[in-house]
């Protein structure tokens, strides 16, 4: 029933209304003023260009390309389409597609593991390509039916969604917007504040008020709006009001950087030798390429001790004997009870041990060292993926087991539940570790740090609990320095190198604390705890090749697959965190304002409020009907 029909039909011949239309029932109304706000879409064509656009900034703006400048810019197609008032056709199908364009490309790295990661490649960016629709209607919602702010509803709804991605599914905090910005040292400090999220809610907030000048009949000729559709335009005070709150926020943002900059005072600490060797790594590895491993990196802490090391660091898994620990009291016979896979011997077995404590002696320094490790007690077995600490006095006199594990790449979620998913794993049934409990603190002399192993220096909250878990009792200090032992072999120089090391930057920030990274193929680095990769004091080359940097002169970027040890006195930092302090209140509290403007712009009282803003159509029936009529009018919401 067309709308003139309707005012056909609620009036006498004489024009006067008549009394059923002085008192309709709210859902009659309801439905004639869904009527009446009935109107063409704008056309597919549109959001497809512009959510293209998106997609070839983002990919763009992260390794390998790596320009991080554009970024700033990169949202504000996306936020287009959230401004302009009725959706177009196909807008969230698109935008998905859009988010598979970027992260397709992005995530490429991960089939270079193995060939079975082909799928969990393309599972990866089918899952984080629903936060792009996810947040077109989440920021809409915001705007249209809560009337949020652009330049509020943009940043708060993405970071939201960041934050959401951090956690689901055990996290994938890899990609953040904020991320893009790490070489601009002044602007990240806010990240003491909140997070690397603050970073991404500045950019966010950037690209929201440049697309908020965008005049109208621009979006008219883009045919993002229709060009008999009327586009609340700000009025002049409210684009200045938008303008001015960026400005500050950004300026205030680098006001908070200097100032925080300027208060870093770095003292020399222990002098650590972080030794990187350049081995491809593959699901079994070749039992040949073992005492490989073992010569190469034993030759490579040779070389570093001309420095004089205080600490010698060894990556993840590139001592490839297991330590096999055990209950004093269990005998051979509870062994093969409790783990009869593993033959029993191994459990008694002291050359391993012999071996990491005659190593560290020559070396004269305490040695921290990649390893699995076993350990068995009257219940059951546990196998971890561990970091283990060696002193030429005492041996083996420490171990940190890994806390936050790889799904799919260490274990396999829901594995009792849904055991289809065993196909995304290129392990075998059996295969995976176990998570450990807890942080561990190992004192290098009169200075403390606690390890993180493999990608757990990408997870903020996890190291923020790390370092928060590890102050001291009587001082309230935290540890002095974080370790990371990595094993980046899987990835063959790729560009997961380069966003691994640049994702490890903020936890060094958001924590005040330096952190190390000695990583097989590199990239292995000294980080302070303003985000800066120190030049290391001393540079080995292994490889034999001249090199004397990290960094290669030609391209100004970083050297990757080569056997290297770097040495340096860790830059302690004094500074407090509130990140460490508070944790996640400002990316949590996002969350919850996007939560609320869910629950307010879907209430009844919105809907009675503003019937034009929520008409009821699902998004499929709305599309087929939308191309199957002639006209192209459906009864349609602005999300």
């Amino acid at each position: 029933m067309t709308t003139d029909v309707m005012n056909q039909q609620t009036q006498h011949s004489d024009g006067t209304d008549s009394p059923a239309s002085q008192a309709l029932s709210p859902d009659v109304q309801s439905i004639i003023d869904r009527a009446r706000a009935t109107r063409p879409l704008p056309g597919a064509r549109s959001a497809w260009i512009v959510s293209g656009v998106w997609a070839v900034l983002m990919y763009v703006s992260f390794p390998p390309l790596d320009w991080g400048p554009v970024a700033w810019l990169a949202l504000v197609p996306l936020a287009l389409l959230i401004r302009i008032p009725s959706r177009t056709r196909w807008m969230y199908p698109i935008t998905y597609a859009a988010g598979l364009l970027a992260f397709v490309p992005l995530l490429q790295w991960m089939r270079l593991g193995d060939a079975s990661m082909f799928l969990a490649w393309f599972a990866l960016a089918l899952y984080l390509a629903l936060y792009i629709p996810a947040f077109i209607w989440l920021a809409r919602t915001a705007v249209h039916r809560c009337g949020v702010p652009l330049i509020a509803a943009i940043p708060v709804t993405w970071v939201a969604l960041e934050y959401a991605r951090a956690h689901l599914l055990t996290g994938f905090g890899w990609y953040f917007l904020g991320h893009t910005q790490y070489r601009w040292i002044t602007l990240i400090q806010v990240s003491d504040l909140v997070g690397a999220y603050g970073v991404s809610f500045v950019v966010a907030m950037t690209a929201a008020g440049i697309a908020g000048l965008v005049p109208s009949n621009r979006l008219k000729a883009w045919r993002l709006i229709l060009p008999d559709e009327d586009l609340d335009a700000p009025q002049p005070r409210q684009m200045m009001a938008a303008v001015c709150v960026c400005l500050l926020s950004f300026f205030a943002v680098l006001g908070y950087g200097s100032w925080r900059r300027f208060q870093a005072d770095f003292e020399p600490g222990p002098r650590v030798a972080l030794i990187q060797g350049n081995f491809t790594s593959a699901v079994k590895h070749d039992p040949a390429q073992v005492q490989q491993m073992f010569t190469r990196h034993y030759q490579l802490s040779e070389q570093s001790l001309a420095a004089g090391p205080d600490l010698v660091v060894w990556p993840e898994s590139m001592f490839r004997n297991a330590l096999f620990e055990m209950q004093d009291d269990l005998t051979a016979a509870d062994l093969k009870r409790i783990a009869p896979k593993i033959p029993s011997s191994l459990w008694f077995e002291t050359g391993t041990r012999q071996l990491l404590s005659d190593t560290s002696q020559t070396m004269g320094a305490p040695l921290l060292v990649g390893l699995e490790s076993a350990v068995a007690d009257r219940k059951k077995y546990q196998h971890y993926n561990s970091a283990a600490l060696v002193t030429p006095d005492a041996g083996v006199s420490g171990r940190y087991d890994k806390i936050h594990r790889v799904p799919f790449g260490e274990y396999i979620p829901y594995r009792d539940a849904l055991p289809w998913l065993e196909q995304f794993t290129p392990y075998g049934p059996d295969s995976g570790i176990d998570a450990g409990q807890q942080a561990v603190v190992f004192g290098i002399g009169k200075w403390r740090m606690s390890p993180t192993i493999c990608f757990e220096d990408t997870v903020p909250h996890l190291v923020r609990n790390i370092v928060r878990s590890t102050q001291d009792p009587e001082t309230g200090k935290s540890v002095d320095f974080l370790v990371n032992l990595t094993n980046d072999g899987w990835f063959h120089g790729s560009s997961e190198l380069d966003q691994h090391l640049i994702t490890s930057i903020f936890r060094a920030v958001e924590c005040r604390t330096p952190l190390l990274r000695a990583v097989n193929t590199g990239i292995s680095a000294f980080i302070d705890g303003d985000g800066v990769v120190q030049e290391p004091e001393w540079f080995f080359d292994g490889d034999g090749q001249g090199r004397e940097s990290m960094i290669d002169p030609a391209t100004g970027r970083w050297r990757k697959q080569l056997n290297a040890a770097l040495v340096h006195s860790v830059p302690l930092d004094d500074r407090r965190s509130v990140y460490v302090l508070a944790g996640d209140w400002f990316a949590m509290a996002c969350g919850i304002i996007s939560l609320l403007c869910v629950v307010v712009g879907y209430s009844p009282r919105t809907r009675k409020s503003h019937p034009e803003a929520c008409g009821s159509e699902t998004v499929a029936g709305s599309e087929s009907e939308d191309a199957g009529s002639p006209s192209g009018e459906i009864r349609q919401s602005p999300n």
